[in-house]
């Protein structure tokens, strides 16, 4: 019956290996040569990322089970022309968790480029911005805009969905940053020991 969801939460867990392979720049270069395997390295950037994020958006959006929080659940609103409407609380849970999410991933993408956020390669460590907050501000800003969207949507699976995104999501960010360490060394180490991975200190 949910067969949509299930495929595209396969469809997550399958860019994974693609996008470990992405980010592993220096064997690359070693196999196929610095121009080449740079290439290759972009390409597998761009079809496990767009990949990851397409297939994300469709565990929100494939049909799936409604939920509605036991609480002032009568208060809704219903937007015209289409037949949507969300429970004001679910609302607000939505616009309390998807705003700094969205703020952090815009800042992230932002401060690196786009063309780094597609292809998972930069040059140099970028350490301003949503990037002094936490290493990874653009997946901790994903996961907040998924709570969000579950709840704007009702969506129950998606909701439910999310420790596996939060695992998922952290395996990407380790591995990326074992390459960084690769790349980077001493650099990146300092970093990491300045600025969390994925939680913000308060």
């Amino acid at each position: 019956m949910y067969i949509l969801f299930f495929v595209c939460v396969l469809g997550v867990i399958s860019t994974i290996p693609l996008h470990f392979l992405s980010v592993e720049h220096l064997k690359l270069r070693e196999k196929y040569g610095k121009k080449k395997g740079t290439k290759i390295g972009e390409i597998l950037g761009l079809i496990s990322g767009w990949g990851f994020f397409n297939f994300w958006m469709g565990i929100w959006a494939s049909p799936q089970p409604r939920f509605t929080v036991p609480v002032l659940q009568n208060l809704s609103i219903s937007l015209p022309f289409i037949d949507f409407s969300v429970p004001l609380l679910h609302l607000a849970t939505c616009i309390l968790f998807l705003t700094p999410g969205a703020l952090l991933a815009i800042n992230g993408v932002k401060k690196t480029t786009l063309r780094v956020a597609e292809t998972h390669r930069t040059e140099r460590i970028v350490t301003e911005g949503a990037y002094s907050i936490v290493r990874h501000p653009q997946y901790l800003g994903g996961l907040l805009a998924h709570v969000g969207i579950s709840f704007l949507l009702s969506a129950r699976h998606s909701l439910l969905f999310t420790p596996l995104m939060v695992v998922l999501v952290f395996l990407i960010s380790r591995k990326e940053e074992e390459e960084l360490v690769r790349e980077f060394g001493k650099e990146y180490e300092d970093y990491k020991e300045k600025v969390p991975m994925l939680t913000p200190r308060l």
